[in-house]
């Protein structure tokens, strides 16, 4: 190579350097907020988001042959840093007592390995006869401009007045109204005490259920707005982070989201020749890919797309897994019971599938990634399905930790 190429490779190679983009590490990654999160801080906790339901119910976890140090090991291990619907209870409200009891100390233990993590907890469309049972502190009056009273929380006051949703879910297990001031002083109270936990952020399910009474969302913006009040002054990072699945594409009013981000079920569709596998899809459903609706967004920045996360979702059993049968159903299962039916092989390589597509598809999307979850039809005797590579702790682990740790690593 003659002096003049040399210099001109040279040259090139220097400038190749400068204007490429290079691989951001782990420790480059920007985890700061206060207050308020950027969308771009927001989406680097998306991106790094596992669903690990029942993290903090000790109990539970011995009883379906987990372990709560392989837990905290598995999320350490994969670098997440956002632990979707960690605590919650569906119905059984007098549980909740045990569950912020053992959830403390595991929290501080969260945050000691990695202050960064965002856990949160969850509140759902659900209230049963059992709310009866439990006090309302006087700070949730007060913060509701009201005259502290010694009395319990009252179930029927959370119903919608005309039936609707009435023992939707077994008897005496009923879907709130968000316009009924009752409602609001119970999503409040479980909310703000996950805050006082450590927790930033809360789920809050089928949330456009509970709004068929105000169609304006004003309930929905009151309760929000108290709470975001109460986490500007008592939160880890003086806020909290909202979502909810929201079929719909979200819920705006004014041009104000009333969310922080946007979440739902993945929607997989069936490959009919191909028995067992399934795929994404733009409009198969309600799925959400590129409608997640935008707005102003609640840490002040607009946007014309909520940056939205989509999970394996579990709702229950048909009773005709394996089969066809449409409806939102994967062959007959809800979305995390199908999944763990299928090959160790094939479940690998369909989170590296999904994560590419929703990546390439929408922008704003991410790939929540399995790592604990209730199996509706279970895979043999195993009933719960968690990520973590089997172990003598964790004997019935599907094994799904390396692969998600090294599509995040990529």
């Amino acid at each position: 190579m003659d002096n003049t190429k040399t210099t001109a490779f040279v040259i090139i190679t220097v400038l190749l350097a400068v204007c490429l983009p290079k691989p951001v590490s782990a420790e480059e990654r920007n985890y700061h907020f206060e207050g308020k999160i950027s969308q771009k801080v927001l989406q680097n906790y998306l991106s790094r988001a596992v669903t690990f339901t029942q993290l903090f119910n000790v109990a539970h976890t011995e009883r379906v042959h987990g372990s709560v140090d392989d837990n905290l090991r598995f999320l350490k291990n994969i670098g997440a840093k956002f632990v979707g619907r960690s605590i919650y209870v569906w119905g059984g409200e007098t549980y909740l007592a045990t569950l912020f009891a053992q959830a403390a100390p595991l929290v501080k233990k969260i945050h000691q390995f990695d202050p960064d993590i965002i856990v949160q907890g969850a509140v759902f469309e659900i209230v049963t006869t059992q709310v009866n049972q439990i006090p309302i502190p006087p700070w949730v009056f007060e913060d509701f401009d009201l005259q502290p009273q010694k009395r319990n929380f009252n179930y029927q006051a959370m119903l919608y007045p005309d039936g609707q949703g009435h023992d939707n879910w077994r008897k005496d297990a009923s879907i709130p109204d968000m316009s009924q001031l009752e409602t609001r002083l119970w999503f409040y109270y479980v909310s703000a005490t996950y805050i006082n936990l450590g927790f930033e952020a809360v789920h809050y399910g089928q949330a456009e259920i509970m709004d068929n009474h105000d169609p304006h969302h004003t309930h929905w913006f009151d309760l929000l707005t108290r709470l975001r009040r109460y986490a500007s002054v008592r939160a880890r990072r003086k806020m909290v982070l909202c979502d909810a699945h929201v079929p719909s594409g979200g819920i705006v009013e004014n041009g104000k989201l009333l969310f922080d981000f946007h979440c739902l079920p993945l929607r997989i569709d069936e490959v009919p020749d191909q028995p067992g596998h399934g795929v994404l899809k733009v409009g198969y459903r309600d799925s959400i890919y590129q409608r997640s609706k935008g707005g102003l967004t609640p840490s002040g920045w607009q946007c014309s797309s909520l940056p939205y996360l989509v999970e394996l979702d579990n709702w229950g059993s048909s009773g005709k897994g394996g089969q066809n049968i449409g409806a939102h159903w994967c062959w007959g299962y809800d979305e995390i019971s199908w999944f763990a039916h299928q090959p160790e092989a094939y479940r690998n390589q369909w989170l590296r599938y999904a994560w590419k597509w929703i990546r390439q598809t929408d922008p704003v999307g991410f790939l929540e990634m399995p790592g604990s979850r209730t199996l509706a039809d279970p895979v043999g005797k195993i009933r719960w399905y968690y990520a973590n590579t089997r172990s003598e702790k964790v004997p019935f682990g599907f094994n799904q930790e390396e692969t998600i740790k090294s599509i995040w690593q990529e």
